[in-house]
Order: C-alpha cells, then sequence, then structure tokens
C-alpha cells in the first residue's frame, strides 16, 4: 500500500472529474455522429488513451483476477447502458436536465454509502442528503414542464441514472483491490465491447466526418473525468463521491447558458450552493479500506 495523500487531494481529484464529466453532454451535442455511435467512440477512443496513461504512471494493463474482473466486467456493463440511454436522452432534453438525470445514481450511490456504513446516519449525513436533494429540486424546477420532447428525454436520462448506480458500486467494490488505471482500462475497453454490436446495428453511420468533437469527448469525458473519478471513489466514502458528483447539473447548466442560451435562473444558482453546502457538511475523513487496498 502507498503512502497517504492529504486529505483535500482525492476532494480535488473528485471536483475536478466532475467539472470534466459535466462537459459530456455539451460535446455530445457537438459531434457530428449519432448518439449510440458517439458513445461507443468514447470508450473506444479512450483505450489507447489510458493504456498510455497506465504505462506512464506504472500501473499494470495485466487482467486483475478472476472474480475482480467478473465485477469489473458488470460494472462495464452498467456504464454501456448507462451511457447509450444518456447520450440518446441528450438530444431530447436540456443540458442541465441530462446531467441532472444522468446522475441520479449519484445520489443512489450516496444512499449506498450509508447503507456500507452499518450505522444510523449523522445529523450533519442526514442535513446534507436534505440539502442535495432540496437543491436537485430546485435545479429541475426550471425545466420540469409538460413537453413531450423533454419528457421522453428526461425519462431516458433517468434510466441511465439507474444503470449509473450500478456502475459506481461496481467500481467501488472494485478499487478495494485494483488500481485506478487499471480498473479503468478495462471496464473502458469492456465496455467499448459491449456497445459495439448496438452501434453497428444502429441506423446512424458510424464513423464521423469531424473528429474533434469525439476526441475531446474521450479525453474530457473517460480519461480525465471517469480516471478522477475512479481514483476519488477508492479514497472517500461513496456518500462524499455521490455529493461531490451533483455539482455536475449546475456545471452543465452554466455550459447550456454559455453555448446554448439556456436559462440559468436565480433559483438555479440557489440549488447550486445547497449541493454545495451539502458536500461541506460531509464529513471528509476517510473510509477504513482492508490492507490490500492500493490508491
Amino acid at each position: 500500500m502507498k503512502a497517504p495523500v492529504a486529505p483535500f487531494i482525492p476532494l480535488l481529484a473528485l471536483l475536478g472529474g466532475s467539472s470534466a464529466l459535466a462537459l459530456g453532454p455539451w460535446l455530445v451535442r457537438l459531434a457530428d455522429v449519432g448518439p449510440l455511435v458517439s458513445a461507443f467512440w468514447r470508450l473506444s477512443l479512450a483505450v489507447p488513451m489510458l493504456a498510455l496513461l497506465a504505462l506512464a504512471v506504472g500501473q499494470s494493463l495485466r487482467a486483475p483476477p478472476r472474480r475482480a474482473f467478473l465485477v469489473i466486467m458488470l460494472a462495464a456493463a452498467f456504464f454501456a447502458a448507462d451511457l447509450a440511454f444518456w447520450h440518446m436522452g441528450i438530444h431530447l432534453t436540456k443540458l442541465g436536465n441530462a446531467t441532472l438525470f444522468g446522475n441520479f445514481g449519484s445520489f443512489a450511490f450516496a444512499i449506498y454509502g450509508l447503507w456500507l456504513a452499518r450505522k444510523l446516519p449523522t445529523a450533519g449525513q442526514v442535513a446534507a442528503l436534505l440539502l442535495a436533494a432540496l437543491g436537485t429540486v430546485l435545479l429541475l424546477s426550471g425545466s420540469m414542464e409538460v413537453s413531450a420532447a423533454n419528457l421522453r428525454g428526461d425519462l431516458l436520462t433517468l434510466l441511465a441514472g439507474l444503470l449509473y448506480a450500478g456502475y459506481l458500486i461496481g467500481v467501488d467494490r472494485a478499487r478495494a483491490s485494483i488500481e485506478p488505471v487499471t480498473l479503468l482500462f478495462w471496464a473502458t475497453l469492456w465496455g467499448a465491447i459491449f456497445l459495439a454490436p448496438v452501434t453497428l446495428l444502429s441506423p446512424d453511420p458510424v464513423f464521423s466526418g469531424e473528429w474533434s468533437a469525439l476526441i475531446a469527448l474521450a479525453f474530457s469525458s473517460q480519461l480525465v473525468g471517469q480516471g478522477l473519478l475512479v481514483y476519488a471513489i477508492g479514497r472517500l466514502p461513496p456518500l462524499v463521491v455521490g455529493l461531490g458528483l451533483l455539482t455536475q447539473p449546475a456545471i452543465s447548466g452554466l455550459i447550456g447558458w454559455w453555448a446554448y442560451g439556456e436559462v440559468f435562473t436565480l433559483i438555479d444558482w440557489t440549488g447550486a450552493v445547497a449541493v454545495a453546502a451539502a458536500l461541506v457538511l460531509v464529513r471528509l475523513r476517510p473510509r477504513p479500506r482492508i490492507a490490500t487496498m492500493v490508491p
């Protein structure tokens, strides 16, 4: 086990990863391919990037032990399905909505963290969850309107969020014994394999005429965003990770305001502040890990 790091490093990694992931919906919209195709290329293009990163930081690309490998494959299946539904939903709803519903699993992951602790939550943890729920409702309030187009996209991204929870739990289990880049490399590779047949059956062209948005998506969302997230999951309790990921809707909403003129109101700002306050309330001390853990 390597030497411990300062407590603020994993938190900064979490917030940095959340910020990078928030760029995802914008880049998906910029890509000149269909939603399923962009999901496939996000993973496929990131595989060689992650291989190079593993070599650079000295982490092995050798397949993990069988039990951990099966957990990673299951997490990859959840993630591939999450991306497929989320990318389809992004084109049918607002950017803030897509990120918020797509990260419904983040809130579920926070609840999973309380269940994992096998004890009643503290007053601070309850307050943090309530603040996060309030912030979530406020961030949603401006776009919860009866619209067939929005409703379809919201439902697709909500389903994606439920699948994302399965992915996060799988990563949390595997991170107890697998190094972060190794884990993400194999999860990304298998996610691309799972998405390949769906992509080939899609009516959209498989190859892009302009690759810059897809390369940026693979780099920012998969290499940087998921890379920092997987690292943070090995260092922070699920409650902190789940609430930290809920900063994405606010960031994505600001991108929507800047790039597409989508309104970011005072209520949205209030919701964003509530989520930030929830993160501050959470206790940040690392959770106990087994002796075989690697950072």
